[in-house]
């Protein structure tokens, strides 16, 4: 096995609990090829784990292991037997849900999704990119999936050398997949859809927010209609907003397959809709955010901060006194501290006097890594207008 030698300081985060190595940080890589794994080892020599290594990426190293071991191909059937072990209970309450999520599951670059029984994989960096075939293998023989299909198109594997791609690697898919979360029906398609198919990380917020939802409700950026639907059956009518039409068609169609006539769907600009039905003295007694990234970077932090006011500011002024918002925020580099401060500051702008009324993150099958800041990056907060 090819050695790596990291710095102090490199040295002192994997230890620390933290996964990932930069290039800042490698003292010397001359015996490592990339998508390699290889041993690292302190300045003084002593181990420090084992680990994927790139020879493009700033991330140059992932660790896969601090432990002395073989990573051999019965290494890998525990990682995956592990993870598909710890979700039978989501598997026991839906038929889609993230199987494998990288960091989270001590699985560095790799993503696995499911949706009924086809699995969607994405191998993110030179190393998981490497082992493709075997872990397609291991996923046939471990799930006994009908088919595995690959949606490497994400752009973080350009930063990897890896070209973009997508298609079947194993069995018979259809172009739709019918799954079912919480007794909502959606189609979805993991060979072209967004994502791997569909956004799975919210499903366990859909049910938070059913529970408060009343009366005329607004869903903005409803994408497949996620929220739309679920709090459909607690609402007299809702409005979805999403800039797509591309993402309106099917949010219509998984509305007429689970007979919700109290849906209308718009296709519009959010910012630019919101700023209309103040304007005209529309009013909603719950509304959804669930924008997008706004914060791709540090760099882009601020622009994404006035963005989440902006919105925020915009939905507290239409909801009726009594009134739930439900906001979130899919940016990691949106701190839940800043999230917290920017909807103070937008209720503060609105004149409205609003309670927390639960913050919550992503779904169980998305794990948060201790020590591993960057595996926590969903917040959802649901408030209320109390006058």
């Amino acid at each position: 096995m090819s050695r790596v030698k990291i710095s102090t300081r490199g040295a002192r985060r994997i230890r620390q609990g933290h996964l990932w190595v930069y290039r800042s940080d490698v003292s010397d890589a001359s015996d490592a090829d990339g998508g390699a794994i290889v041993r690292v080892l302190d300045e003084a020599g002593n181990f420090v784990g084992q680990a994927f290594y790139s020879d493009r990426s700033e991330i140059a190293l992932r660790f896969l292991t601090t432990h002395e071991l073989a990573i051999d191909r019965e290494w890998w059937r525990g990682r995956l037997r592990r993870c598909a072990e710890s979700r039978l209970p989501i598997s026991r309450e839906t038929n889609a849900y993230r199987l494998v999520y990288s960091e989270g599951d001590l699985l560095p670059s790799l993503i696995v999704d499911v949706y009924d029984n086809v699995l969607v994989l994405q191998t993110l960096s030179q190393g998981s990119e490497k082992i493709r075939s075997l872990l397609t293998e291991l996923l046939i023989d471990e799930i006994k999936p009908r088919a595995v299909i690959e949606r490497n198109e994400a752009r973080v594997r350009e930063l990897e050398g890896l070209d973009l791609r997508s298609g079947l690697l194993y069995g018979d898919a259809a172009n739709e997949i019918e799954i079912n979360q919480h007794g909502v029906r959606f189609l979805v398609s993991p060979l072209g859809g967004q994502k791997t198919g569909a956004f799975l990380d919210q499903r366990e917020n859909y049910l938070a927010a059913r529970s408060l939802a009343h009366g005329r409700a607004l869903d903005c950026f409803t994408f497949n209609g996620g929220f739309a639907l679920h709090i459909a059956t607690s609402c007299e009518s809702v409005v979805a907003i999403d800039i797509s039409g591309d993402a309106i068609a099917p949010a219509e169609r998984n509305a007429e397959l689970n007979g919700a006539h109290n849906i209308e769907f718009r296709t519009a600009n959010v910012f630019d809709a919101l700023r209309e039905m103040e304007t005209s003295g529309e009013r909603f007694d719950t509304i959804v955010l669930d924008p997008p990234a706004f914060a791709k970077s540090r760099a882009t932090v601020k622009s994404a901060a006035r963005g989440y006011k902006e919105i925020n500011l915009r939905a507290l002024k239409l909801l009726n006194p009594g009134g739930v918002l439900v906001t979130c925020s899919c940016s990691y580099h949106i701190s839940e501290e800043l999230f917290l401060d920017l909807i103070a500051a937008a209720a503060l702008d609105a004149r409205r006097r609003v309670q927390i009324i639960e913050r919550r993150g992503q779904s169980r099958d998305h794990p948060v890594l201790l020590g591993v800041p960057e595996t926590h990056y969903l917040k959802c907060v649901m408030a209320r207008v109390v006058e």
